[in-house]
């Protein structure tokens, strides 16, 4: 894939080294290039529309390295009592897989299928944990035939099936804790609540330990996730005072819920501050855990589209239709999730304007509120910060063929996940 020459930033001042206002919702490096065009990873996003259509995923494949970088950092400047457990649920893809695996991560997954692609992705079993709110008898059993590292308990009647499944051999586990505790988020999103399908109630979590000794569990320690896109940190401390008046254990998971930027105007706060916060409250002689997994990949990924329809309807709006939505991205009308927008060649905002999408559903809705420069039919119209969650909830309604993902890095593309065909969608029908 060639690359431009000059080196014009993104609109705006440069900042600490990187394109302006708008760098932190974009992957690490992006610029403006000499024609004028949106450079990911040393690719012409115009050029990587051209060669492999559009919609597609693309990411800036040494973003992601960094970030897992960063927040090893992080922690290690802190404390050598620490680990880093990729959310492979944000990004289940066996590339970036192998990527956080090189880099010396954990990883985290919650069904067979992410068990299974962990291990293709080159993750050792001793350095997965297997969670789930309701795990089969079926994935149990792939779990303990794979030799996973950890199995993270979440009810009692998981406690009985892998007593069942176990017989006299040792399997370690942490134990799912709901600590009550609500953070500032998203309702779709919390996690850490009393009234959640996630975990082992505080009034229990005593019985449930006994329970593990019973059944010949090595519990190894606790586990808690109060949410995703998590801002106000005192709820980490919080958290780790929970836990810690349980038990004395060797674990203590503290879940993820790194915040990242999706709009000019967030900023979420730093691997240091989190890093901070998780350890602040637990003694030396625990290691702590988190589990990020849209920090990583989140502002290391964009959606590629191509503008269809400009539809203008006089005193309402325009509408700007893209040849996506709902299928590569589900968030915004499961829970109002917000976006930003630019034309990847022509940065500017002198035409407010509704992302629609294609599918046949009034909500399909990328971006209610945009502003784009005098947009147009065949235009490729970026969105940033969708590199999680957009691959991992793809579907096919309307019969749309789910994107590729592409990365790229220092001016080469390759895809890494091909788009899907026509022959795809009728593949497992009898």
């Amino acid at each position: 894939m060639p690359r431009e020459d000059a080196d014009q930033a993104l609109p705006e001042a440069r900042e600490a080294g990187l394109p302006g206002a708008v760098a932190h919702v974009y992957p690490l490096g992006s610029r403006i290039n000499a024609a004028g065009h949106l450079e990911i990873g040393g690719c012409d996003t115009i050029e990587l529309a051209r060669e492999f259509g559009t919609p597609a995923y693309v990411y800036a494949e040494d973003d992601m390295r960094e970030r897992a970088r960063v927040v090893t950092q992080a922690f290690a400047r802190r404390t050598e009592r620490f680990g880093v457990v990729y959310a492979s649920k944000a990004f289940p893809c066996t590339a970036a897989l192998r990527l956080f695996a090189e880099a010396g991560l954990d990883c985290d997954v919650a069904s067979g299928g992410e068990l299974h692609m962990a291990l293709a992705g080159g993750f050792g079993a001793d350095r997965i944990y297997m969670h789930g709110n309701n795990k089969s008898d079926r994935e149990l059993e792939e779990a303990l035939a794979a030799a996973v590292g950890h199995i993270v308990v979440d009810s009692f009647d998981e406690i009985d099936r892998l007593e069942r499944l176990t017989g006299d051999a040792s399997q370690r586990v942490l134990l799912r804790v709901t600590p009550g505790i609500e953070p500032e988020t998203h309702a779709s999103i919390r996690t850490g609540q009393a009234d959640s399908k996630f975990g082992i109630p505080m009034a229990h979590v005593g019985q449930a330990i006994e329970r593990c000794s019973q059944a010949g569990l090595e519990l190894r320690g606790l586990h808690a996730h109060i949410g995703s896109q998590v801002y106000a940190l005192d709820v980490y401390e919080a958290l780790a005072d929970v836990l810690l008046q349980i038990g004395d254990l060797p674990l203590l998971n503290l879940g993820g819920g790194f915040g990242i930027a999706y709009t000019r105007d967030e900023r979420p706060p730093s691997a240091d501050e989190y890093a901070e916060a998780m350890l602040r409250g637990a003694p030396r002689d625990v290691t702590v855990l988190c589990e990020p997994g849209r920090s990583l990949v989140g502002n290391a990924g964009v959606s590629l589209y191509t503008v269809g329809t400009v539809k203008e309807i006089p005193g309402v709006r325009t509408y700007v239709s893209v040849d996506g939505g709902m299928s590569d991205n589900i968030r915004p009308m499961l829970y109002g999730a917000v976006y930003e927008a630019d034309l990847a060649a022509r940065f500017g905002d002198s035409t407010p304007c509704r992302i629609a999408g294609m599918h046949c559903e009034s909500g399909d809705v990328l971006v209610p509120e945009a502003a784009l420069e005098d947009p147009r039919p065949g235009d490729i119209l970026v969105i940033p910060a969708t590199g999680a969650y957009g691959h991992a909830m793809a579907n096919n309604y309307n019969a749309v063929r789910r994107p590729p993902v592409i990365f790229c890095r220092e001016g080469d593309a390759r895809v890494v996940v091909r788009r899907e065909t026509y022959d795809d969608l009728t593949l497992r029908d009898r």
